[in-house]
């Protein structure tokens, strides 16, 4: 291997280990300040008038409720996206080797793993109340 390529390839892993570390570092300390401003929020609620409480805790919920309907389209959308991917695959593996017969076979791996990512969502993952 020439040494450029060598010092190219290592330069390039430190680079994207180094990004991955602070990367999880500045996510971290984000999720802590969102923590404890979130808890200064809950100490000021509890000295407020329980009108104006009531209504900052509607607000929160809506918020939560929100958060949680973007986690499930998003994996609603992933998958739909993986089982697409499979069914393209079989396809693409069935028109590619027509002389074997089980090359398609490849492509149930992503099929069900898709599926199951959709039956997750639309069956056993968590629903919104309406109260």
């Amino acid at each position: 291997m020439p040494m450029p390529l060598a010092i190219f390839l290592v330069a390039t892993m430190v680079s994207v280990f180094s990004f991955i570390s602070i990367n999880a570092f500045v996510d971290q300390r984000r999720r802590e300040r969102d923590a404890f401003y979130r808890n200064e929020l809950f100490k000021k609620l509890a000295e407020s008038p329980a009108d104006q409480a009531q209504r900052v805790l509607d607000l929160m919920r809506e918020k939560d409720l929100a958060t949680e309907r973007r986690k499930r389209e998003g994996m609603k959308l992933g998958g739909m996206v993986v089982t697409a991917v499979g069914l393209g695959l079989m396809a693409m593996l069935k028109l590619m080797a027509p002389h074997d017969d089980h090359a398609w076979a490849v492509g149930l791996l992503p099929l069900l793993i898709g599926v199951v990512l959709l039956v997750h969502t639309y069956n056993k993952a968590p629903r919104e109340t309406k109260e």
